[in-house]
């Protein structure tokens, strides 16, 4: 039996379907950012997400609010002012990187007792 996935079925997995969503190099943190405050203007999601550009800011904040995770929020008013905020399906989302987030705790302790045991074992000799 051969296991790889065709290109077809790829496309109807839905946690490669869910990944691709969410798997920007800035997504989760700006997904994360919003989750801890709620509502965050453009300049706070800056000092939130550490290390990210202006430029990967506004791109991952328009495929996020593309994808339906988050809702754009513009105030027509002097000085012009613009929310961000999760929409339901990102509020969703968050019981599922809950999830994911102990899962790799555990992962990252299990990788930590075995780097450890790794380091003390005696190699043989050249």
């Amino acid at each position: 039996m051969n296991n790889k996935m065709k290109p077809k079925e790829i496309c109807a997995c839905p946690v490669v379907y869910a990944l691709n969503i969410i798997g920007g190099k800035w997504h989760l943190p700006i997904i994360w950012a919003l989750s801890q405050n709620k509502v965050l203007r453009y300049s706070e999601l800056k000092r939130n997400v550490c290390g990210i550009t202006n430029m990967m800011l506004s791109q991952s904040l328009k495929e996020l609010e593309t994808n339906g995770l988050i809702v754009r929020v513009q105030y027509i008013e002097i000085p012009p002012r613009v929310e961000y905020a999760l929409t339901e399906a990102g509020t969703n989302l968050l019981p599922a990187l809950d999830e994911l987030a102990k899962w790799g705790v555990k992962q990252m302790t299990t990788a930590s007792k075995m780097s450890s045991c790794s380091k003390n074992e005696v190699l043989p000799e050249a």
